[in-house]
């Protein structure tokens, strides 16, 4: 490292990671796993042709809204769950009346799909697999000494990692929006970039539903806006990741610690509505996409900015935590 400017500093990180293969791992799990989506979704088509003896997305629609209907007429449905299945039926409503198809066929629509369900829990897994040890692991292996030894600020070394974490974050997006669109396409086809997307709903857990704002924008601007959200709620993960990495020195410790938290907001989202001030946790706010679908957050209150808000005070305290520490604690 003989070059001790930012650039320099950020270069050196990122062959380290390199280095390690670990994006290439994720480069081939992602390939796996859009493969079995893509068949499971050509399954799906394959069966409702069996069972409908057409594709015509108006009688699949159709027989959702009859479906969500049945469901809703049992009594031993839980309230949350209900209020989910009557927001699902009005939008399904809402799309046929408007005689916009929801899921436009064609691997554009593949991708949206992908970024909406994989948001909360694959994304985020995959740049904690990348960037868990970009601080323990040196510690382990005494390289963080030698990195130290450097005429280099602290601060200008961590700082060069968090930046490699924004960087790998924005080629994990491009990676798997490639990765999703060539593979899906090769069943679902590749057109669809301009097929109208309805966004604008607005839902609470109370029950309320609103189509006052609802508009139209084309596949290829609702990817835009969705990859960014994705973007963001991937590079707060993998902030804090960092933060994790500089305070506990056992990687495996590490990479727990950030499943515990995956997970545990996923749990939240669920069961969490009673608890209104779990909205103010980082991981009860990872599923932005939900605000473009519509979707009821889990907890009354919640909106798009307040989310963006709090997953940004986390990243600031997140990011004050690990520069204090790094910079001040005895490497040695």
């Amino acid at each position: 490292m003989r070059n001790p400017n930012m650039l320099g500093l950020v270069r050196n990180e990122v062959t380290k990671i390199a280095s390690k293969k670990r994006f290439a791992v994720v480069a081939i799990i992602l390939v796996v796993l859009v493969s079995m989506f893509t068949y499971a979704q050509y399954r799906d088509i394959q069966e409702q042709i069996k069972k409908q003896g057409t594709l015509d997305w108006r009688v699949e629609l159709q027989q959702d809204i009859v479906d969500t209907q049945n469901r809703l007429a049992s009594s031993s449905i839980q309230d949350e769950f209900r209020q989910f299945l009557e927001f699902d039926l009005k939008q399904n409503q809402y799309y046929l009346d408007n005689d916009i198809n929801p899921n436009y066929p064609g691997a554009p629509t593949f991708i949206r799909i992908f970024f909406s369900q994989g948001l909360t829990l694959i994304l985020p897994l995959f740049i904690i697999v990348i960037m868990a040890d970009i601080v323990s692991g040196e510690q382990n292996d005494g390289t963080i000494k030698t990195l130290l030894s450097r005429p280099v600020r602290r601060w200008k070394i961590l700082m060069a990692k968090w930046i490699t974490v924004l960087l790998y974050t924005s080629m994990l997006m491009a990676l798997t929006a490639f990765v999703c669109y060539a593979i899906s396409g090769i069943v679902l086809g590749y057109d669809g970039w301009t097929a109208p997307i309805l966004t604008g709903f607005q839902a609470s857990p109370s029950g309320t539903f609103s189509t006052e704002f609802v508009h139209t924008i084309p596949m290829w601007e609702y990817l835009l806006m969705a990859i960014g959200l994705a973007w963001i709620v991937t590079a707060v993960v993998g902030t804090i990741a960092l933060m994790v990495s500089v305070l506990v020195k056992n990687t495996a410790t590490g990479i727990g610690i950030m499943m515990a938290v995956l997970i545990s907001g996923t749990l939240l989202t669920t069961l969490g509505s009673s608890w209104t001030s779990s909205k103010y946790l980082v991981n009860v706010n990872f599923g932005l996409i939900n605000y473009l679908d519509g979707q009821a957050p889990p907890i009354e209150g919640m909106t798009l900015p307040f989310s963006l808000a709090v997953l940004g005070c986390w990243t600031v305290a997140t990011l004050g935590i690990a520069f204090w520490n790094f910079t001040q604690k005895d490497m040695y």
